[in-house]
């Protein structure tokens, strides 16, 4: 990994018809990426799995998908911050055609696959939500493609939930298995912040820090259709502002077998033994399967 700084600002690595577009080759490393679309009224994007699986997430709006021969709709969300959202999964080596008859946003997570598995349907009813932590540590995890909740062959994703004020993927931690400093997975997180009531945008932060023999150390303002790339190392916490709930889809893939591995930083781990004595932040679920109007 080359990158000094792993923050991608909105709009720094569009490629059209792409708002976001990470890959292996421009992350620097083997597996794991992230596509985002904005489609107009009616608009339409084409494009190839290629090597990779993919997901079709609806960020605010619904689609109609059609892989190779076959095709479905998603009923999606209005945004991030009012439902939980059905999904598609994409195989490898297809040809995907989105459609949006009332436009939208649509975020295309993806990890570089061997196994060629089924088109499918995923069911907003059928992801597991977890409201994770407590006090101000609160939040919410929805677990749409993690290993026990949806079968794919290296992908995993969740989206993450924080409410103002919060902190979230705290204590710091990192996916490996060996302790050895190396992270198993490659991390992408991709940001949305809440409007306020009188329409203003805020921001979150986001921590990300390594040991001596990879220095990476940045704590990074972060707003929406920002990116964050998590190569290695210890990440946490992503902090929302005070008024503004923040939302991060994180995206994970590495080699060997799918698991999503979590190891806290063991100078801060310590903190998981206070959460017993306090209660998750009334506020949370922020979203369910039904859909909230803010």
């Amino acid at each position: 990994m080359t990158r000094v700084n792993p923050l991608v600002p909105r709009g720094s690595s569009a490629e059209r018809p792409f708002d976001v577009v990470v890959t292996p080759e421009n992350a620097g490393w083997d597996y794991c990426g992230l596509r985002v679309v904005h489609l107009p009224v009616g608009g339409r994007v084409r494009f190839p799995t290629g090597c990779d699986e993919m997901l079709v997430l609806p960020l605010a709006g619904g689609c109609d998908v059609a892989c190779d021969d076959e095709r479905l709709t998603l009923t999606g969300r209005r945004s991030v911050f009012s439902r939980v959202t059905d999904f598609a999964y994409l195989p490898r080596q297809t040809q995907v055609t989105l459609r949006a008859p009332n436009g939208g946003r649509f975020a295309l997570p993806a990890a570089r696959a061997d196994r060629t598995l089924p088109f499918r349907y995923g069911a907003a009813e059928d992801v597991p939500v977890d409201l994770c932590g407590a006090g101000h540590a609160s939040h919410q995890v929805n677990r749409f493609c993690t290993p026990e909740s949806f079968e794919t062959d290296r992908l995993i994703a969740c989206e993450v939930l924080t409410p103002g004020g919060n902190w979230s993927s705290y204590p710091p931690h990192k996916h490996d298995e060996q302790g050895d400093g190396e992270s198993s997975l490659e991390e992408i997180c991709y940001f949305e912040v809440a409007a306020s009531p009188a329409g203003g945008h805020g921001c979150g932060f986001q921590r990300v820090y390594g040991h001596p023999d990879r220095p990476i150390d940045v704590c990074a303002e972060v707003r929406s259709g920002d990116v964050v790339l998590i190569p290695y190392g210890w990440h946490g916490p992503s902090m929302a502002a005070p008024g503004y709930d923040l939302y991060h889809l994180n995206v994970m893939a590495g080699p060997g077998e799918r698991r999503w591995l979590v190891r806290d930083d063991p100078a801060h781990g310590w903190v998981r033994g206070r959460w017993a004595a306090e209660r998750v932040d009334s506020r949370l679920p922020l979203t369910s399967v039904r859909e909230k109007r803010r």
